[in-house]
């Protein structure tokens, strides 16, 4: 099951990358706007680094703001209509490469800063990602993670790690079938991280202004010796 739903958020993530596109274009999700673009950036400026990899890019709004601060910023995605666009707009080096494939040859060198920008859907993907990027961090390098809070993600499930359907409810009709993914607990996420040769430093919990809930939770590790 893990890897069928691994194939199928790659799938997802093709047939819809157009529309998604489109709608980042007009600014339709409005999370984005209202809360969690400006709490991941505001989490980075915080961060000294030279070197970036922004990882699952986009189509680079990320890469380019922080390149826009004089970061070197290397961006990758597996989705091609993304790295398409990403290397059309510039702003930084774009690589196609899935998660289980990064090295040192795909950033060219060892980095100060790894960015997941709610990139990291899968299971055993993720897993692997953590694993991959840790020797690609200069010693006290940082990883940060935004993705959907544990707490109001869970919805009516149970609160346990597990695979969940995907939804575009709420975004357009233009879009196709949404891609699963792997639900983690906050206990989960931790673990992930310690397990990988990360500590924890900072959490934080972006707040949507128009329902008082977290929009968002963001983890800021940093690489540790093990």
């Amino acid at each position: 099951m893990t890897l069928l739903n691994e194939q199928l958020i790659l799938q997802a993530w093709n047939h819809n990358a157009s529309p998604w596109l489109e709608a980042l274009e007009a600014r339709e999700i409005s999370s984005r706007e209202l809360v969690t673009n400006q709490a991941i950036l505001e989490t980075l400026q915080d961060i000294p680094s030279h070197t970036v990899l922004d990882l699952g890019c986009g189509e680079g709004w990320l890469s380019r703001a922080l390149a826009a601060e004089g970061r070197e910023v290397t961006g990758v995605d597996a989705v091609p209509m993304f790295l398409e666009t990403a290397k059309a707009k510039g702003g930084g080096d774009f690589k196609l490469c899935r998660y289980e494939h990064i090295c040192r040859r795909t950033v060219g060198s060892t980095i100060d800063l790894a960015v997941a920008n709610f990139s990291l859907l899968g299971r055993q993907s993720v897993e692997l990602a953590f694993r991959r990027l840790r020797p690609l961090l200069n010693y006290g390098g940082h990883f940060v993670v935004q993705t959907l809070h544990p707490h109001s993600s869970c919805g009516e499930q149970p609160y346990q790690d597990g695979w969940r359907e995907g939804s575009w409810t709420g975004i357009s009709e233009r879009f196709k079938e949404a891609a699963p993914w792997y639900f983690r607990t906050l206990e989960s996420w931790h673990k992930l991280f310690a397990d990988t040769g990360f500590k924890l430093i900072q959490i934080k919990e972006p707040v949507n202004p128009q329902t008082h809930k977290p929009a968002s939770i963001i983890f800021v590790a940093q690489k540790i010796d093990i």
